[in-house]
């Protein structure tokens, strides 16, 4: 029997080869004591490795390791989303204690091992290299929400992702079985072609692994009603890695969402479609309403971010190239928005005793209006006010809906907006419209405790975190004044689809 081995090109999967590299010599030097605290700067290089190559990629569509794998703007925007992401979450980890305590080149060598399995999930077309990518997303994540070893919640956190987590796949495993067994192929064109030339369109095996797959997903990227652990996750998770996780992770997930039902699904899309837009809109309401009463602003982002993913699926349910352009178009905003939030939160989770709680941001307009404007830029444009990237974002999809004939999901994302006002001016009006100093409130971390103790006094004029959140909330504001160079960014990763 002859063996035929696939045909590689090393210059495609050059992104994928520099990152691994990259994890590798990051590792190394939690061994060799001399560099070990060089592991952030190695990291910054591996991902501005990865950044470069992908962006010389760009323009090309090409398939990988015998079609497992397809290299294309679509990837390549969605991959750039994240290693964007983990740059930042690599600045906000300096000082940061759960970095310290599970040891610098261990920290940050995670955190490169999720951001290749981000790009190989943005590339993934088979269900093979789909179910080993999205494990190498998650199980890094697992272990980096549990890191800060002296806080209880962060443990927490950890096992509660592993638990959730775990189920997810589990079920999205469970539901690929059954689509394989349906078509015949893990190949999403030829899962496409089992399913139209098979005649099984009305096959209930085919249904319930759609449904199964969908609901793996949806744990993924937070979709109500399958959401329950990210507010929990967010608020445990040392604040850097919700930072991480909140962009990146989406982003990496409605990637793989798309590739999955646009092309592996879409002879089905008739029946898949009414069942997603109901799941949008349930978690635009859900994750609006719980919002409402959050007082600490990890948690208020986590319903914020259910809420967001709503949205966002709002552009895969009319299953065109406009509403894919609408879904890149929105994660690049929301990756800008939600850093420039961030930022904020860990600057001042560090220098005052109330952690992640609101009141930690009080007065911060008169004290510290350098970190004051980006956390109000970030509001409004979550909100989706005039002149910020967040309001084109949300016109983008509203558009697309209404072209699709789901102009009752574009009603939900106004109303949805209009209700998250309520939650994202309150952080707003504590900046600017209430005295600074000690509070009756009572701190995020109760007591004398360590875990309540500022670990940097200063933190709200270091420049790895100031200069972050001020370049996140200038180009929030620049995309949705001239949003063009963002609407062709995302435009050529439509077409690269369809």
């Amino acid at each position: 029997m002859n063996f035929h081995a696939p045909d590689i090109d090393y210059a495609a999967l050059s992104p994928v080869l520099a990152l691994t590299a990259g994890l590798c010599v990051v590792l190394l030097t939690a061994v060799f004591k001399p560099l070990r605290r060089t592991a952030p700067v190695l990291t910054l290089i591996t991902l501005a490795a990865t950044a470069g190559l992908l962006i010389w990629q760009w323009g090309d569509a090409t398939e990988l390791v015998s079609g497992a794998l397809r290299l294309d703007d679509l990837a390549i925007s969605i991959s750039l989303i994240a290693v964007l992401t983990a740059a930042f979450a690599v600045l906000f980890s300096i000082r940061e204690p759960a970095s310290e305590q599970a040891g610098s080149g261990e920290y940050h060598a995670l955190l490169l091992g999720s951001v290749l399995g981000m790009v190989l999930l943005a590339q993934a077309q088979n269900l093979v290299t789909f179910f080993v990518a999205i494990e190498t997303l998650s199980i890094p994540l697992y272990i980096l929400c549990a890191t800060d070893l002296r806080r209880e919640k962060s443990l927490e956190s950890g096992l509660k992702y592993l638990i959730v987590g775990s189920l997810g796949s589990a079920t999205l495993l469970y539901g690929m079985a059954f689509l394989y067994g349906g078509s015949g192929s893990t190949d999403f064109a030829g899962i496409a072609h089992g399913i139209a030339q098979k005649g099984v369109l009305g096959d209930p095996l085919v249904g319930v692994g759609i449904a199964m797959a969908a609901v793996g997903l949806a744990f993924k990227t937070s979709i109500a009603p399958f959401h329950q652990w990210t507010p929990d996750v967010y608020e445990g998770a040392p604040t850097p890695i919700t930072s991480f996780m909140a962009v990146a992770t989406k982003a990496a997930a409605f990637a793989v969402f798309i590739r999955f039902f646009d092309v592996a699904l879409a002879p089905q899309a008739s029946e898949w479609q009414p069942a997603l837009a109901v799941l949008a809109a349930i978690s635009i309401v859900v994750g609006n309403v719980g919002a409402l009463g959050q007082d600490s602003l990890k948690r208020l982002l986590g319903y914020s971010g259910i809420a967001q993913a709503g949205y966002i699926l709002g552009g895969l349910v009319v299953a065109s190239e406009a509403g894919v352009n609408a879904i890149v178009f929105y994660l690049a905003a929301y990756a800008l928005m939600n850093l420039a939030a961030f930022a904020v939160v860990i600057a001042r989770e560090r220098e005052t005793i109330y952690g992640d709680h609101i009141d930690s941001v009080r007065g911060l307009g008169a004290e510290r209006p350098l970190l004051a404007w980006p956390l109000t830029i970030s509001m409004l444009a979550l909100a989706g006010l005039p002149a910020t990237a967040g309001f084109i974002g949300k016109l983008y999809l509203i558009e697309a809906l209404v072209e699709g004939d789901y102009t009752w999901l574009a009603v939900f994302i106004a109303v949805g907006t209009m209700i998250s006002l309520a939650y994202y001016l309150r952080v707003v009006a504590t900046m600017w419209m209430r005295p600074g100093g000690e509070t009756d409130a009572t701190p995020a971390i109760a007591g004398a405790s360590p875990e309540a103790d500022p670990v940097d006094p200063d933190a709200s004029r270091r420049i790895y975190l100031v200069a972050p959140a001020l370049l996140a909330a200038a180009a929030t504001v620049f995309f949705g004044v001239i949003p063009q160079p963002l609407v062709e960014f995302a435009q050529h990763a439509g077409a690269s689809l369809f």
